[in-house]
């Protein structure tokens, strides 16, 4: 039988989110990093300046905007001004690559992008960004003069005529790799969003007494939804903008966050550290971690370090947080918990039918906080979404307790570092080398990254094998980050009945020499 969540009353209203927090303290702090903070009514202020400037820049609701921003209050605040101003955010991973830069910008039809100026060369390297109808705008160029993004925070010279838009209106695009290896953009509404950060406070049970640590980037959807989850609610946001323990164990000790949210590649090296110690933590109530895998040394170290269990939940770019184990109940160790409030779900077989307590299936999954569907593409939403319903992808198992565990992704997506990569795009950027004849890429579990990337590789007749540093160097230079750390040589690449790369086959090869 399917089996729901709480229900969901109340829904987040996106362009009054910080409104709670103003009523209630305005002169307290909102927002704060190592580097600076704002209160709420300075960042209910500054946001209502950037929306003004935004609309006067050329920008209407439904027009798309590009930020390419590492973790700072700053991408907060052009994320609420264009909540206010019923522009399309477009949150683009930092560590894309003038190739990925290029195809997000060309495939949401962006019209201007907002960019950290350490990133001008790989800018001014995307065709798509010369093309923008509205330009590029730096964050804190070389020459302070120059128009930047900066300038939105003074008040707008002149009245803005910010037009009207709806709940059911884009409100922010994420990209995500899919079944055909490129990156599809998800698309949320208002309302979606809404849903989305509404769900996830109750879920974590947030007061106006909480502080919250997102300790993940929030060009994810991860950091994003768990940041303005706590802004919606009063809650003070403490933004990382890294994840090391230099950046980390400063802000837990000043801070005393009271939730902590971070990957699992993140968390271990942090509770391994030399320098921490349990009262480090002493202020926290609830950790949340995921995205992949939480992996059992690190359930057992956080524990003994901190005294508390690592919360564990699952999620999806296409939903948002969708279980978790209840902070106030029970926590089962290597379940991903509980249906979130507002979501209904359905384990079945591969023939849409319902299966028992205890057998594996494949999740489906409804709640008002559905994308409304990958942008501009209808045909890969109509694969995933029927009915009101998402397919998932992935393989889980739900007890009697109506615990979900998971056990796989149907997909074939590498997730390292709490980022999709589509082992397609990896072969392609190998490939490309004149002595690589064949190529099957598979990701390896491994306890730090969730995943590592390993290709198998074979060479061409008669030409001379370069070495795994050449090639992982090689791809490198094509997709950055996304470039394998493992390189094995084969004579032969298996391939399946229709020709294509036996990537199971890999995997039984991986597992055999594990």
């Amino acid at each position: 039988m399917p089996f729901s969540g709480p229900a969901l009353i109340n829904t987040a209203h996106l362009p009054s989110l910080l409104l709670k927090g103003v009523a209630r303290s305005p002169n307290e702090i909102a927002l704060v990093s190592k580097e600076m903070s704002w209160t709420w009514r300075e960042l209910e202020d500054v946001t209502c300046n950037v929306a003004g400037n935004l609309a006067l820049w050329g920008l209407r609701p439904g027009d798309r905007i590009a930020s390419l921003m590492p973790n700072r209050t700053h991408l907060l605040i052009l994320y609420l001004a264009c909540f206010k101003a019923g522009v399309v955010i477009v949150p683009l991973n930092y560590r894309y690559t003038s190739t990925g830069i290029d195809h997000a910008l060309a495939t949401s039809g962006a019209s201007m992008l907002i960019y950290h100026s350490e990133r001008e060369a790989d800018v001014s390297a995307c065709s798509g960004a010369k093309q923008l109808r509205l330009g590029r705008l730096p964050y804190r160029p070389e020459d302070p003069d120059a128009p930047h993004y900066e300038n939105f925070y003074r008040k707008p010279p002149e009245e803005s005529d910010i037009q009207p838009f709806g709940g059911n209106d884009p409100a922010a695009i994420f990209f995500t790799s899919g079944s055909t290896g490129k990156p599809k953009g998800v698309t949320h509404s208002y309302d979606s969003l809404g849903a989305m950060f509404s769900s996830v406070a109750r879920a974590f049970e947030l007061t106006v007494d909480d502080v919250i640590l997102p300790g993940s980037s929030m060009s994810h959807l991860g950091g994003f939804m768990f940041s303005f989850a706590a802004l919606m609610t009063g809650v003070r946001v403490v933004v990382a903008r890294a994840y090391d323990s230099e950046e980390l164990l400063p802000l837990l000790r000043e801070q005393k966050p009271t939730v902590l949210c971070m990957l699992p590649s993140a968390l271990l090296p942090l509770i391994r550290d030399h320098g921490a110690t349990k009262g480090d933590f002493s202020g926290i109530r609830l950790c949340r971690s995921g995205s992949d895998k939480v992996p059992t040394e690190l359930e057992e170290e956080f524990e003994e370090l901190t005294g508390h269990k690592i919360d564990e939940g699952y999620g999806m770019s296409e939903v948002g947080l969708a279980t978790l184990n209840p902070p106030e109940g029970v926590i089962k160790i290597g379940s991903v918990g509980i249906a979130t409030p507002g979501f209904e779900m359905s384990v079945r077989n591969d023939a849409g039918e319902e299966v028992a307590a205890g057998v594996t299936g494949n999740l489906w999954m409804k709640t008002p906080g559905l994308m409304i569907g990958y942008w501009e593409n209808p045909e890969e939403t109509k694969k995933t979404v029927q009915n009101g319903w998402i397919d998932s992808g992935d393989i889980v198992m739900v007890d009697e307790d109506n615990y979900l565990w998971f056990r796989g992704r149907k997909k074939q997506i590498i997730v390292h570092d709490g980022s999709n990569i589509f082992p397609q795009e990896v072969e392609d950027s190998i490939l490309d080398h004149p002595a690589v004849d064949a190529v099957g890429v598979i990701g390896i579990h491994d306890l730090i990254h969730g995943e590592n990337i390993r290709a198998y590789v074979k060479i061409r007749d008669g030409y001379d094998r370069p070495t795994a540093y050449q090639l992982i160097e090689f791809s490198k230079a094509h997709i950055g980050y996304k470039a394998p750390e493992e390189i094995v040589f084969l004579d032969e690449i298996p391939l399946n009945a229709t020709g294509k790369t036996d990537r199971l086959k890999l995997k039984e090869m991986a597992s055999a020499h594990h």
